[in-house]
C-alpha cells in the first residue's frame, strides 16, 4: 500500500510496475485526479484506496450529501471491484460524526459490488 496525497497521476504507473497492489488515497479533488479516468486507465492493475473527501463533502455536506457521494464513489470507483472505500485523508474534528456515520452506514448498505454493475 502505498500513501502519497494530491495528484499523483503521473507517477501511478510507475508505482504500479515496482509492484505497489493498492494506492492510498484517491484524492479525487486534487488535480487530474477524475475518479473515472483513474478507475478506466489503472483499476484492473490496482487497488484504490479512498475517494470520499475530506475537505469539503464531509465537513461541509449534509448526511444526504455524504451518501449521495459515497454511492456515486461506488458506481465509478467500485465497478468490477477493486475498491476499499475510505476518507481520502484522516477524518479531522471538523467533520460531524453524522456524516462519519452516513459515509459508513452508505457504504455497508450500497457497497456490495455489482450493487449498480
Amino acid at each position: 500500500m502505498f500513501h502519497s496525497c494530491g495528484g499523483i497521476r503521473a507517477f501511478i504507473d510507475a508505482l504500479i510496475e515496482i509492484g505497489v497492489d493498492i494506492l492510498d488515497p484517491i484524492q479525487v479533488s486534487a488535480a487530474n485526479m477524475d475518479p473515472a479516468q483513474i478507475k478506466r486507465e489503472y483499476g484492473s492493475r490496482i487497488c484504490l484506496h479512498g475517494s470520499i473527501d475530506t475537505q469539503y463533502v464531509l465537513p461541509l455536506g449534509s448526511p444526504q450529501e455524504v451518501a449521495e457521494n459515497v454511492k456515486l464513489m461506488i458506481d465509478i470507483l467500485g465497478c468490477g471491484g477493486g475498491l476499499i472505500l475510505a476518507p481520502c485523508h484522516v477524518l479531522q474534528t471538523d467533520v460531524p460524526s453524522e456524516n462519519v456515520c452516513a459515509m459508513y452506514e452508505t457504504g455497508h448498505e450500497y457497497g456490495a459490488y455489482g450493487a449498480k454493475t
